[in-house]
């Protein structure tokens, strides 16, 4: 009723079909009814981190051009200063509590935009992935058929809004009868906290980061953290150390392990973990097969297929690609390439992601061809760092990597030529923190006489 309410106040503000509406909220059941409400008015959800620098929010609104942005008041501060609408969702309720709590009319069609979600770039600026409603749609049904959960199974949101990783919990709980419970970012982050939850709640499906979840189980109450039904590992690959210990604290939970870039919709590919013989030709847990209407091709620096154990480029298609980037129809071009195998017209997204095909027909995922990584489950282009890093007058010249000298620890590390005055490590990362997300900023900076 209240996400209704909410759909009515907007379509008086002319949202509908391709008009985008940005959401900078906490995670809360605000966000749902936000969410929600724009979908249901026929618009385009564009969600947004508050905890985000203000100058990266900035370029996101800026780059979104959304009709309107909804906030809540206690945030206010954190939000940069910038020309349009703003309704806040805590303030103004009383507002949009006098408008109609029936369904809204739509005239809302399978094409139309669903959401922008924002993804680090390489050129040292986000990217807005446009994704609309039969890719979205498409994905709702693979991972439910996939997962195979009775109807009114409970799912636990734990990732933020702004990354779609969460949308395996957000979109099957809410369209299939279930129970969403929306975790707060205090106890997400706190074991103790987390188990604490669990522990008093029936949660039967939980998608979560490997690194994420390593995390929590250093609770003095592991069992408690896991689902009781389905447990889903995304974001990032998977190590089978890690999964030796879910099956020794819950043997019964079914494990699937999760892969799909945001330019793919959600997750395309899928392994449901079980003894057999491919633990002993990978490292980490394999990404599986294709869900439903999607095609998978591993190919050389020709476009020429792989043999089966030969290292290929991942290439995906189907119905799940979005439509590519908001307002960047070059490097939309260039990650969006006519399909040589499929029909005229039909396109496969270039992911950067080196794998082989298993004896078995599993794909193995092998690492990347560029400078992409996966830090904590977020997608982390280290041109971005690097590119920000040189914007610092001080700095010559700079370049990040990712270390991984802990095995499922991941951190990233900076090299930096200072000019002729030099600079304070602690002035470059405060820097970094005014520009750039918590999880970009390198744990540790090294300084070079020259690179």
């Amino acid at each position: 009723r209240r996400a209704n309410q909410l759909a009515h106040c907007l379509k008086k503000l002319s949202v509908g079909p391709e008009v985008r509406v940005a959401m900078c909220m906490e995670r809360s059941p605000e966000v749902v009814i936000g969410l929600l409400g724009i979908l249901k008015a026929g618009g385009a959800y564009v969600p947004l981190d508050p905890a985000q620098p203000k100058e990266r929010l900035a370029f996101m609104l800026t780059d979104a051009q959304p009709a309107i942005l909804l906030a809540q008041q206690r945030l206010e501060s954190r939000l940069p200063e910038i020309e349009m609408p703003v309704l806040y969702l805590d303030r103004d309720w009383n507002v949009i509590a006098q408008r109609d709590d029936e369904n809204p009319d739509s005239v809302v069609t399978g094409g139309n935009l669903a959401y922008v979600m924002y993804t680090s770039g390489s050129t040292g600026r986000p990217k807005g992935v446009a994704i609309a409603h039969q890719q979205l749609l498409n994905y709702l049904h693979a991972i439910s058929q996939s997962l195979d959960l009775p109807v009114g199974a409970s799912f636990a949101m734990v990732s933020s809004f702004a990354a779609d990783l969460g949308n395996t919990a957000l979109f099957p709980s809410l369209c299939f009868g279930g129970c969403l419970h929306v975790i707060s970012q205090e106890r997400v982050s706190d074991p103790e906290l987390f188990a604490d939850y669990f522990g008093h709640h029936t949660i039967d499906c939980l998608k979560v980061a490997p690194s994420h979840l390593e995390a929590i189980l250093t609770s003095s109450r592991p069992q408690y953290i896991l689902p009781r039904q389905r447990l889903v590992l995304g974001g990032e690959a998977a190590p089978w150390g890690l999964m030796d210990r879910l099956r020794a604290l819950v043997p019964d939970c079914l494990v699937f392990n999760h892969y799909g870039p945001t330019e793919t919709t959600v997750g395309v590919i899928t392994y449901r973990a079980g003894e057999s013989t491919t633990r002993r030709q990978s490292e980490t847990l394999p990404l599986g097969r294709p869900i439903a209407n999607t095609q998978v091709y591993l190919l050389d620096a020709q476009l020429s297929l792989v043999p089966v154990g030969m290292p290929g480029e991942l290439y995906i298609g189907g119905v799940g690609l979005a439509r590519g980037y908001l307002n960047r129809p070059e490097l939309t071009a260039e990650r969006f390439i006519p399909n040589p195998f499929g029909e005229p017209g039909s396109r496969l997204y270039r992911t950067g992601d080196l794998a082989r095909y298993l004896p078995d027909g599993n794909i193995e995922f092998l690492g990347r061809i560029d400078h992409q990584v996966k830090v904590r489950g977020f997608r982390v282009e280290l041109g971005e760092i690097e590119a920000r890093l040189l914007e610092h007058p001080e700095v010559r010249a700079a370049v990040v990597v990712a270390r991984e000298d802990t095995p499922g620890d991941k951190r990233l590390v900076a090299y930096v030529v200072a000019k002729e005055d030099g600079v304070a490590v602690e002035a470059l990362r405060a820097y970094l923190k005014a520009v750039l997300p918590e999880y970009m900023v390198p744990l540790a900076f090294v300084f070079l006489e020259s690179l």
